[in-house]
């Protein structure tokens, strides 16, 4: 399992379910400049048996967190997009300014005739 933005608490509960399960593994870390592999890796005689478990995981996951989101969304806790740029009016200038700018760019050669 590729460890590259997965929450901790998805890889602790991955890692609990493989123990409870009896399946050995062993974890590699991405290194100082994040250029090796970070994962969670098990023997080829147990992949089998752990892929079947972590699709089931996953599965079971997603229906979660789907869940979490509707009943956020229904309780109006869910921002939109308009007050999601509210909340960050410089994240929204700092965008628009870049549009602009690869706008301007890309119509530099036809304004200049």
């Amino acid at each position: 399992m590729n460890l590259r933005h997965v929450p901790d608490d998805e890889a602790d509960e991955v890692r609990a379910l493989l123990k409870e399960h009896g399946i050995g593994f062993y974890e590699t870390q991405a290194g100082r400049w994040r250029i090796s592999l970070a994962g969670i890796w098990v023997e080829e005689p147990d992949y089998p048996a752990a892929r079947t478990l972590l699709d089931d995981y996953q599965r079971a996951r997603a229906e979660r967190a789907r869940a979490e989101r509707e009943e956020a969304r229904a309780r109006g806790e869910e921002p939109g997009f308009i007050e999601h740029l509210r909340a960050n009016p410089e994240a929204a200038l700092v965008a628009l300014g870049v549009i602009a700018l690869m706008l301007a760019l890309a119509l530099w050669p036809w304004l200049l005739m």
